[in-house]
């Protein structure tokens, strides 16, 4: 195998490097760091991550669906959500969108295990 690297500048650049490194994974062993072989993994890995992150970027959901991810998750009823939200109407009108999380309701939802940034929302999804 010939060990050279060079940028991932298109979608064939990196399924050849997906092709690559996937005889890496296929080994028994992922090879020694302190290696040739390894140090060419290493790299490899990082283009192929960094390319991925450029045009496959991977956004958190938005705050209604990590809610009701976590519901389904753990078996959770609306009614369930009231310590964390307000009383049932609230926790309807925030399952409906038809009213925001406030930050207190965040901090509490946090301690379900939802990701705060799943529950603040991101203006990443916009791309340039």
């Amino acid at each position: 195998m010939k060990l050279e690297i060079h940028p991932l500048r298109t979608e064939a650049d990196y399924r050849a490097a997906l092709k690559i490194a996937e005889t890496f994974f296929d080994a028994a062993e992922e090879p020694d760091p302190a290696s040739e072989a390894g140090a060419y993994f290493e790299a490899l890995v990082t283009l192929i991550e960094a390319y991925e992150h450029k045009h496959y970027p991977v956004f958190p959901p938005n705050p209604i669906d990590a809610i009701k991810f976590r519901m389904e998750q753990a078996g959770l009823s609306a009614s369930d959500l009231t310590p964390y939200i307000g009383g049932r109407n609230r926790v309807y009108e925030i399952l409906n969108g038809k009213r925001t999380l406030t930050l207190n309701m965040i901090r509490r939802l946090v301690t379900l295990g939802i990701p705060a940034a799943s529950l603040i929302g991101s203006d990443e999804r916009v791309m340039a």
